[in-house]
């Protein structure tokens, strides 16, 4: 997040940080072995998680070395993952300013975060702290909307997005078009179910979003029944009822270059 973070990030992770760290999906499993076998990472490599909010990807680089930093600008966001990971060093900074040397970082980590920093000052700070063919990999998890009501929360979300940053909008991929620093040397998906009833893995994660959480508790209440009854409609599962939510995670692995 750059010199002036975006409101609905300040406001609704802030808010919400305690239901973010609830509610996320974890990530598949098989993530780590997969960075590792092409990463080629040494034993103690220093590993940095940028935008690493309350700490969810945090136990998938643990196997590629402890030497982690994690790096978050909402303080409430930080507080969770220092509650849930006291033994991980942390720094509150920004992804344009980050205070760490010149080439002593191996390789950073965006998990869930990088669209909200996809800018030129950025790449030029993770360039400069990482060392010479060091990589930067950014990792989404994103709702399968080919399910009929996955597309249909999604769409009800589209509508309330407004200019906030994410993901699908591919906005974040315009910041490598005009440089040539990072070099994209590898990409996969990966497909995992989030298990739990219809109130935590879709009400309770669908109003973790950002510029949801941003909302008036009224306004946060009615989105939860209008998700309620789209998954109602479609699965005849009420708010207590378990279910699996389905989700493709996205990989990408950028090499520095220069």
């Amino acid at each position: 997040m750059t010199h002036s973070i975006h409101p609905a990030a300040q406001q609704g992770f802030s808010s919400a940080a305690e239901l973010y760290q609830q509610a996320r999906p974890d990530y598949p499993i098989e993530i780590s072995a997969w960075l590792q076998q092409h990463l080629a990472l040494a034993p103690q490599a220093h590993l940095v998680d940028l935008g690493s909010g309350t700490g969810k990807f945090l136990e998938y680089i643990r196997p590629l070395s402890e030497n982690i930093t994690a790096i978050e600008p909402v303080h409430e966001m930080l507080q969770q993952l220092q509650k849930k990971h006291p033994h991980i060093a942390t720094l509150a900074a920004q992804s344009d300013q980050i205070p760490l040397h010149d080439h002593s970082v191996a390789a950073v980590f965006c998990a869930q975060s990088f669209h909200w920093f996809a800018t030129p000052e950025t790449l030029n700070e993770i360039s400069r702290i990482l060392v010479p063919n060091g990589d930067l990999v950014l990792i989404w998890n994103q709702r399968d909307i080919q399910v009929n009501w996955v597309k249909q929360l999604a769409d009800v979300l589209s509508e309330l997005e407004g200019d906030t940053p994410r993901y699908h909008s591919g906005q974040w991929q315009k910041v490598f078009e005009q440089q040539q620093k990072f070099k994209l040397i590898a990409e996969t998906t990966f497909q995992q179910l989030h298990h739990g009833t219809v109130e935590h893995v879709v009400s309770k994660r669908l109003l973790s979003t950002s510029f949801i959480a941003a909302l008036s508790p009224d306004e946060q209440q009615k989105l939860k029944q209008q998700f309620e009854n789209i998954v109602a409609e479609s699965t005849q599962k009420t708010a207590q009822d378990f279910i699996d939510f389905p989700y493709i995670t996205h990989v990408y692995i950028f090499r520095k270059t220069h």
